[in-house]
């Protein structure tokens, strides 16, 4: 069995929990504090449930690779988690999860765990990004609570070393954005919560103006055990194609360390 998290009482932990009630077979409840400009809740914080009930299914302890697809937006209220264990291995095991709700597929995810302590080469051609420290970005007002329905602007505390073209109606900029982020409860970020919070940041595209995305497909690489404070954040889109764009995800932790990656396929809406 994954390891216990050991941060019970805060708001990601809560909204997350699972209650397993058989082999393979867990319950959940979203609720509507992790909302989006979608207006349904964020799909990182339905894949840190999911993920909640798969890691209590496999023996290893850190979520190495995660290959979620989002099949239909997900909802506040029951939901049921499926998992299944495909392979364990010495050093990874692999399964899978399916949320449910109202008898309808939500999300598929396939993940593979290991053991993130285990020593080996680092080899990195890229740095931290390179901003001014968190206490010395400005705070914005549109971030400093909810965003007419976008109840996540609750739960995170994003911190821009200058303010969003967007915010201003602006739609020139380039889709490429470096910022600070933390839960605004205090919890620290860990390798359970990190699949789900390189969904979190405000999507690149709106520097061009595209407001409305959802996703199709994420897979996230976890690579390390984070260190306790803000995490440092690299989000950025190259291609725009047929109604599709892929958007990067980059997270270090306070000591430059990267400690994940993602990538997802999204729709313009």
């Amino acid at each position: 069995m994954s390891q216990d998290h050991p941060t019970e009482g805060y708001e990601f932990d809560r909204d997350t929990r699972v209650d397993k009630h058989a082999d393979g077979e867990f319950t959940a409840t979203f609720t509507d504090g992790w909302t989006t400009f979608t207006t349904h809740p964020n799909g990182g914080y339905v894949l840190g449930a999911a993920l909640n009930a798969l890691g209590q299914t496999l023996s290893q302890p850190d979520p190495l690779v995660v290959s979620a697809f989002y099949l239909r937006p997900a909802v506040p209220g029951p939901a049921t988690l499926r998992t299944e264990t495909i392979r364990e291995g010495r050093r990874t095991a692999t399964g899978s999860v399916v949320v449910e709700q109202a008898g309808k597929e939500v999300v598929r995810a396939t993940a593979t765990y290991g053991d993130l302590s285990v020593q080996g080469r680092e080899l990195h051609l890229e740095q931290a990004p390179q901003m001014p420290d968190p206490q010395d970005c400005p705070v914005l007002a549109e971030f400093s609570g909810e965003v007419e329905g976008v109840t996540i602007a609750r739960r995170i505390d994003y911190r821009y070393p200058e303010r969003p073209g967007w915010l201003e109606g602006r739609k020139d900029g380039p889709p490429h954005v470096e910022f600070w982020m933390r839960f605004a409860d205090g919890r620290e970020a860990d390798v359970h919560s990190l699949p789900a919070m390189v969904d979190f940041a405000v999507p690149a595209v709106l520097e061009i103006g595209e407001f409305a995305t959802v996703t199709v497909e994420l897979t996230t690489h976890v690579r390390a055990r984070p260190a306790p404070g803000w995490l440092a954040c690299r989000v950025f889109t190259k291609h725009v194609s047929h109604g599709l764009h892929e958007e990067d995800m980059e997270i270090w932790d306070s000591q430059g360390v990267l400690v994940a990656q993602a990538r997802q396929l999204a729709m313009l809406v």
